[in-house]
């Protein structure tokens, strides 16, 4: 039996094209605080999320752009390949009704004296906000929004903390756009699922 959980899981898609009415507030909101209720580790809620607006979102967008332009360059990318792509990830930020910078925070996490336990409480926080993310999009989608998670920050942090003046302790993961979708997105495929599974019954 399919549950309308269930259902809801494979029937979100990655939306990347929007129409052009604006996002309300209070449907932001509602969104976020679905997010909210993920799990996390000790329930510390490492997650950060921050609402950019049309200024925001260029400032953030020329400076991610220019640091791809000397990342790709680096890389011996052909300069038109390269404009392309920055002018597409460019228009995918500014361009749609609504854009969230997600991220974590070790402010609340547990302290330990040594690399391989910090490490592995940094890993928790990360979990925990990809739970969050998840919870995003899934409440997303319930209220007929479209949108899409984009790992780009994780290539620059450090723009983006400074793009944004964000505080000091958020690490920058992923920006998600929403809006209410133009199309229905790509057909969904994956994997058999007995690909990724070891039994391990004995």
């Amino acid at each position: 039996m399919t549950t309308s959980i269930e259902a809801a899981i494979r029937a979100r898609r990655s939306i990347r094209r929007y129409r052009p009415e604006p996002m309300p507030v209070a449907l932001l909101r509602e969104v976020l605080e679905s997010a909210g209720w993920a799990p996390s580790a000790h329930n510390r809620q490492p997650w950060r999320f921050a609402v950019l607006g049309p200024a925001a979102r260029a400032r953030l967008a020329d400076a991610m752009g220019a640091r791809l332009t000397v990342d790709r360059l680096a890389d011996g990318d052909p300069p038109e390949a390269v404009a392309a792509d920055v002018a597409r990830s460019r228009a995918r930020i500014t361009e749609a009704p609504a854009v969230i910078l997600a991220g974590f925070s070790l402010a609340d996490m547990d302290r330990y004296p040594d690399a391989r336990r910090a490490a592995a409480e940094r890993e928790l926080a990360l979990q925990g906000t990809a739970a969050a993310l998840q919870n995003l999009l899934l409440a997303a989608s319930g209220r007929g929004l479209g949108a899409a998670w984009m790992c780009a920050p994780l290539f620059c942090q450090d723009t983006v903390r400074a793009a944004l003046d964000l505080p000091a302790d958020w690490e920058p993961q992923a920006l998600v756009t929403l809006g209410y979708p133009a199309n229905t997105g790509r057909p969904a495929a994956r994997a058999p699922i007995d690909s990724r599974i070891l039994w391990l019954l004995d």
